[in-house]
């Protein structure tokens, strides 16, 4: 099942949470992942326990997806996956995968080791995060997606408890002398993510 590939820009949050939320609402025929980044912003998932929100300028925003607080900003590539998970045969488990097998895969083209935490949704790097993974699943659907730095400040990371870890670094593409910019890197991550899907769907949908 192809996913239709949108590279919508840099996108002010509010406005593509809600956009994901009415995608989903029309029950729509096809999935999609969309490629952005985002203005400087603070979000916080349905796991609030014991979250800081830091004494910043920066704008603070709870959401609905899974997981603690993280940053986003400019220079880190955000895949909002729309995903209808009972058409594609998908557990949660197993697309949070699929997004972190693909990152990795992507992080091997460019020689650089990474891997994942059952523990911690995300991609490593020597103990650093440089991918955040947070879901909602409605209507069959899972939406928001992966976070993935590429080249942007990461001194924000250093306000709060990334992911509700305490001490957690952060790493970005940049620190391995990689140029590539937000949109290269979505659509190389994106393609990896689809030819996964279509991989896992034809697999678990053979009759």
């Amino acid at each position: 099942m192809p996913l239709n590939i949108k590279q919508l820009g840099r996108t002010d949050y509010m406005n593509t949470w809600r956009g994901m939320k009415h995608f989903i609402d029309q029950a729509p025929i096809k999935d999609e992942l969309w490629i952005t980044e985002h203005q400087p912003i603070f979000t916080t998932g349905v796991n609030k326990k014991d979250c800081l929100i830091p004494d910043t300028n920066i704008p603070h925003l709870f959401v609905d997806r899974g997981g603690k607080i993280t940053y986003h900003g400019p220079g880190q590539l955000i895949i909002y996956t729309l995903i209808n998970i009972k058409k594609n045969s998908l557990m949660i488990r197993q697309l949070v995968s699929i997004l972190e097998n693909s990152v990795i895969d992507f992080l091997k083209k460019y020689k650089i080791n990474s891997y994942s935490k059952i523990e911690a949704p995300g991609v490593f790097i020597d103990e650093k995060k440089i991918c955040s993974i947070g879901l909602r699943i409605k209507k069959n659907y899972a939406y928001h997606g992966l976070s993935f730095n590429v080249d942007m400040d990461t001194k924000p990371f250093t306000l709060i408890d990334p992911c509700g870890f305490p001490g957690l670094k952060m790493s970005q593409l940049s620190d391995f002398n990689i140029k590539s910019t937000v949109e290269q890197s979505g659509k190389e991550i994106a393609l990896i993510i689809n030819k996964k899907l279509n991989l896992h769907y034809e697999k678990n949908n053979k009759y």
